[in-house]
This record gives structure tokens, sequence and C-alpha cells, in this order.
């Protein structure tokens, strides 16, 4: 593998594929609840800004939308919502009990998202067959941070544009030091007493400090091969909104895997 996340007791690709995925799985039910609890709700303003930031690229139909990692379906939904009617907006993820929570909410809400069983590594559409890719506080979760930055590349067609939503370092040292505080200690505390598994929440600061920071992002969506590639910091660096686009050009031979209504 290259650079990638590494649980404690992991080796190789498909033990942290494994590790992560029962971790997501088991911690689903108060998924929800935590994130807005230990973001102090920042984590809704900023899927919001995400969506601001694709509204003019939503706005057509005909448009095939995809969300990565979509785990319970919150930016999914605020996907739907601003899209053009006639758009097809797809949330994926390899944790089915995170898709079942997706499916709930989806359901309650009455809205038009098809959803998934898909690993990012290995997605299951067509080389050049997706409008629009974005991944929320997911590609830090992958075995291989490259590769699937590469596999939204694949998929997006010329022109398409990726978003990725993903916790940062903040560049001001002592905010980062009072952020490390907060992420290293209070965060596992409050999140392993509430959803009864702290490993999970012991995870969470690791996986960000093994991150590559939103500069280095950035350029490693660059080598991978996106073009325009720009990124903002948000709540003073906690998370950095990175945008790049597939170059235009001609489509590569197509190598997905088809299933599903979405890769039609």
């Amino acid at each position: 593998m290259n650079g990638g996340v590494r649980p404690p007791g992991t080796a190789g690709e498909e033990q942290v594929s494994r590790w992560v995925r029962e971790m997501f799985s088991r911690i689903a039910p108060r998924y929800d609840l935590l994130n807005h609890l230990l973001s102090f709700q920042l984590d809704r303003a900023w899927r919001a800004r995400a969506v601001r930031r694709l509204r003019a690229r939503l706005s057509g139909p005909g448009l095939r939308i995809v969300d990565l990692c979509c785990g319970s379906g919150d930016l999914t939904l605020a996907l739907a919502a601003a899209a053009h009617p006639a758009a097809l907006v797809i949330g994926g993820d390899f944790a089915r009990p995170m898709l079942a929570e997706a499916r709930r909410k989806i359901g309650r809400r009455g809205a038009a998202v098809e959803l998934i069983e898909a690993d990012a590594l290995g997605l299951p559409f067509r080389d050049g067959s997706v409008d629009v890719v974005t991944i929320a506080f997911g590609l830090r979760n992958l075995a291989d941070y490259g590769r699937g930055l590469a596999e939204m590349l694949r998929v997006l067609r010329p022109g398409g544009l990726a978003l990725l939503l993903e916790f940062s370092k903040p560049p001001n040292p002592l905010f980062a030091r009072l952020y490390g505080f907060y992420a290293g200690r209070i965060l596992p505390a409050v999140g392993g007493w509430i959803s009864g598994c702290r490993e999970a929440y012991a995870y969470l600061p690791a996986s960000v400090n093994r991150f590559p920071g939103a500069a280095e992002l950035a350029e490693l969506m660059r080598r991978v091969g996106f073009a325009e590639v720009c990124f903002e910091r948000l709540s003073g660096g906690i998370v950095a909104l990175h945008t790049g686009l597939k170059p235009r050009g001609p489509l590569p031979a197509s190598t997905g895997r088809i299933i599903g209504a979405g890769n039609q």
C-alpha cells in the first residue's frame, strides 16, 4: 500500500479495510448524534459550505452525482436537495449498518437518492460516467489515499469535479495545540462513553494526524492527475475543503465493474 490509514494491529489493505468497516458498523446507531455533539454542530456548517461550493454544478438536468463514504447520508441528502430534480444522486458506503441508517433517513424525507454498497478503492462505475463526486470525512479512512483519489478521477467525466471535505491540521500553532488536546483527550472519552466504543473515537485523532495537511493533500491530488486544484480551510483549519477537475481529453479505456442502476 501507499500512504493510507493504519489502525492498530492491522497489516495490509484487507485487514485495514475490515477494521475500518467493522468499526463504522459498530458506531452507526450513534453516528449522527456524536457527529453533531462532538463538532458542536459545526459538521452541519461544513456540509452546507460544501454544497454551496457545488451549487452552480448541481443545477443542470441529467447529472450523475456520487457521494462516496456516505455514512448515514447527510451530505448525500444535502446534494439531492440542491441538485436539479432530474439529477441522479447516489450514495455509496461499504459499511452496511451505515447504509441502513442512511436508508431510514432518506425514507423519512422521501428523497430521490440511490444507495449502493461500494468500496471507494474499487468503485462500481464505468470510466468517465460521473459528473460530480464527493467524499466527506472518508478519504482519511482509506488504506491507500492515492488509489482512492485515482478511482475518483477515473469515474469522473472530462471536466467533472471532485470535492473533498476532510479533517486537517490547523496552521496556527496555539490553536493546533488546543485542538489536539480536545481531539486527543476529550473527544475519545465522550465519544467512547456515548457510543460504547472508545476505540473508534481514539482512532479519529490518530487518523487525522496521519492524514496529509491541506497543502499536501492538494499536491497529492495534482500528482494523481487532477487539474485546477484548490482548497480552503474552515473553522481555523480543523477541516479543509478541496476541489479538483478532471482534465478534458479522450476518455480512458473502460476498466470499471458494472453494478446497480447508477452504472447504466
